[in-house]
């Protein structure tokens, strides 16, 4: 019996060296915050420092560039000596600034539909309908297009321009299109 009553001392032994850390982690989680409370008011109650006056900013120095016969970095490049590409916008096709504009020239090309032609005599116009569910009379010279088209042949089945497009030295450059009858 007395090994029994020694085993049963041994585990009750056991049990209080088991529990004692866990009764002293258990009371450190108390709910007193109290002499935390008292450091927060106190961190309060300290008079607020002046803020730092910001530094003065020193002005940077300027650099005046040299007006110089440099080309202009944002300038296309034009690969042609500079005496042909002046002659070649001058004396090349552009269009003509105080001609009135057309209707049609308000639409991009691809957004017109030609419908349809109308003959009287010997005389041949071509129905163009414009975005807008519009139709229009063309005839030839008439002007269609963002791109200065200009109507040069009306047949039964398209019509022939010829647009002006901006090249990059400045000058302009003819095109040849067609607008084909939509079945």
């Amino acid at each position: 019996m007395s090994s029994l009553l020694d085993r049963r001392n041994r585990l009750a032994a056991i049990r209080a060296v088991l529990l004692l850390p866990i009764i002293a982690l258990l009371a450190g989680c108390s709910q007193d915050m109290h002499d935390l409370r008292s450091y927060l008011q106190e961190v309060k109650q300290r008079p607020g420092r002046p803020i730092a006056a910001l530094p003065e900013m020193k002005p940077l120095a300027t650099f005046n560039y040299p007006d110089t016969a440099t080309r202009d970095p944002f300038a296309p490049l034009a690969f042609g000596k500079p005496e042909q590409t002046a002659s070649r916008a001058q004396s090349g096709p552009r269009p003509d600034p105080t001609r009135p504009r057309e209707a049609l020239e308000e639409y991009p090309l691809d957004s017109l539909a030609f419908v349809g032609t109308l003959r009287r005599g010997n005389q041949l116009w071509a129905l163009i309908r414009d975005p807008g569910g519009t139709v229009h009379r063309v005839q030839n010279g008439n002007y269609m297009g963002q791109r200065y088209g200009r109507v040069v042949a009306i047949s039964p089945r398209s019509i022939e321009l010829t647009e002006l497009i901006p090249d990059q030295q400045g000058g302009w450059l003819r095109h040849e299109g067609s607008l084909a009858m939509n079945d």
